[in-house]
């Protein structure tokens, strides 16, 4: 038996290191973004030349390729160029949060409180806890794959574990569990009217409820941190093994650092009940203005600045009590070399901002998911193994197009509608959608923000490759997907509720 399990585990490593081997022989991230730029420009000309397109479904609009390589597509990429890259919606959000955390983290507050956190917290939590916080996280949409790995690489390094283990598994929570939550988020209403729209094709009087997969996802949240706690142990850590890079030695805090954090405390506890006070009461001033809404409202829409404030103030306040900031210009100084360090990614961004730009102007990605969704169709599956087809071309789709409600607004007209006919509500159709968009998110290079993992990644090793971070990141999509197709399978042949009042059957 034990040779079984060394023989499937030498197996699994040998598949992962000819990922990595292979990932890793491709050029610089840079270079290519660059490549497939050029791709893009190349087979958009040629699809145009053959013809190519699709017919979008619920509004009967052709969709063809669109050549980027004529006079108008020459023109578009130049006189967009400098659009693209300040419109690019990573680049803000990094630069953003970066220096509300920079400060914090170059004031010495983060690695105290997890100092403190670790020093009081059994190891054996840290991996799951660390999870169930990037699966919550997703409230505060894309801002928490800026936020959340770099912190849980202080967490891993402060314990003695390899960071990028720690960045690892973190940015598999937040993109592979982007679904997953305890709580209703506003990606929620985002797909709900996305598939109210394309209800009325069969239902004009169909309305649907921003709850409809709550138990569902309730469950997926609790499902995801077992799967991915248990990845993390056997492929994750073992992969990376130990870190031998410089370790910050977790030692006791100092009276200096216990200052620091009492006045952090306070200062954080203070604005938060000044921001409770703005969202919670139904008039609040974050609220939103015209329903009293939470979800849609200025508060949602400006998390990230909101955050910004809640590291920036408690670090400006540990930095003066622990004397680590003695004046302004200490504090300038650290925002700058916070800043300094996401250099590369900054060029890094102006790349890949033109590539997705070109990808999205010529039309291929919306074609090739419409080709795919009416081949799915054709194939006239049934039952579950006709919804277990959906879910699996949702994850390719995925890999072509990182949008959710881009992706949805276009797969959303024909299942939704196709499904209803077979008496399926649209409650099952979306949750069947969340499931294949999230589980393909850790590996495709086209979410914007797997470029901003490698520039964290590159913290630690200066040589670390997209082959590394794909091959460490595909066991979660594995593992992710066959856990969650196997809930979703069990829950459909047992019938249960997908979420307050909505069930898989119409009737």
């Amino acid at each position: 038996m034990q040779h079984e399990k060394t023989q499937k585990k030498s197996f699994v490593n040998k598949m992962l290191d000819i990922i990595e081997r292979t990932g890793n022989k491709l050029p610089d991230p840079i270079t290519l973004f660059v490549i497939m730029a050029l791709l893009v420009l190349v087979f958009s000309w040629v699809l145009d030349a053959m013809g190519v397109s699709a017919v979008k479904p619920g509004t009967n609009e052709t969709i063809e390729v669109v050549n980027l390589l004529s006079r108008e597509g020459l023109i578009l990429i130049v006189t967009q160029m400098q659009s693209n890259f300040t419109g690019f919606p990573p680049l803000g959000l990094v630069i953003v949060s970066m220096i509300g955390i920079g400060l914090a983290e170059q004031t010495g507050l983060i690695s105290a409180i997890m100092k403190k956190t670790v020093m009081s917290a059994p190891q054996k939590l840290i991996v799951p806890v660390i999870i169930l916080t990037g699966l919550v996280g997703n409230l505060a949409a894309d801002a928490a794959f800026i936020i959340l790995p770099p912190v849980a690489a202080l967490i891993f390094m402060s314990v003695g574990r390899n960071p990028l283990a720690g960045l690892i598994v973190t940015y598999a929570a937040v993109a592979g569990g982007f679904s997953a939550n305890l709580l209703i988020s506003s990606l929620d209403v985002l797909l709900l009217g996305i598939t109210e729209s394309a209800a009325h094709i069969v239902d004009p009087d169909y309305t649907g409820r921003a709850t409809m997969n709550y138990y569902f996802l309730i469950a997926s949240t609790f499902l995801l941190i077992f799967i991915g706690t248990w990845v993390t142990k056997k492929f994750t850590e073992p992969r990376f093994g130990d870190y031998k890079g410089e370790i910050s030695v977790l030692e006791p805090l100092t009276p200096l650092e216990m200052r620091g954090l009492r006045w952090a405390a306070i200062v954080a506890i203070i604005y938060s009940a000044i921001i409770a006070y703005t969202v919670i009461p139904s008039n609040g001033l974050l609220r939103d203005p015209e329903t009293g809404g939470f979800l849609n409202s200025p508060f949602m829409t400006g998390i990230v600045p909101i955050m910004l404030f809640f590291f920036l103030l408690p670090a400006l306040a540990y930095g003066i009590a622990a004397k680590e900031v003695k004046s302004d210009k200490d504090v300038a100084e650290k925002i700058f070399k916070s800043i300094a360090d996401m250099s590369s990614f900054i060029v890094l961004a102006f790349v890949a901002s033109q590539m997705i730009a070109y990808f999205n102007w010529s039309n291929i990605g919306s074609i090739v998911a419409i080709k795919g969704a009416e081949f799915l169709q054709a194939l006239n599956f049934t039952g579950l193994p006709m919804i277990i087809g959906f879910v699996i071309i949702c994850a390719f789709v995925n890999l072509l197009i990182a949008s959710a409600s881009a992706k949805w607004a276009l797969l959303a007209p024909i299942f939704v509608p196709m499904f209803m006919y077979l008496d399926y509500s649209p409650a099952v159709t979306q949750v069947a959608y969340r499931v294949g968009d999230s589980i393909t998110n850790p590996i495709t290079p086209m979410l914007a923000y797997f470029a901003i993992l490698l520039a964290f990644a590159r913290r630690y090793d200066k040589n670390i490759g997209i082959g590394t971070l794909i091959s460490a990141l595909f066991p979660y999509t594995i593992f992710f997907a066959i856990g969650w197709i196997i809930l979703f399978a069990i829950w459909f042949l047992l019938g249960l509720p997908l979420g307050p009042g909505d069930y898989i059957y119409l009737h």
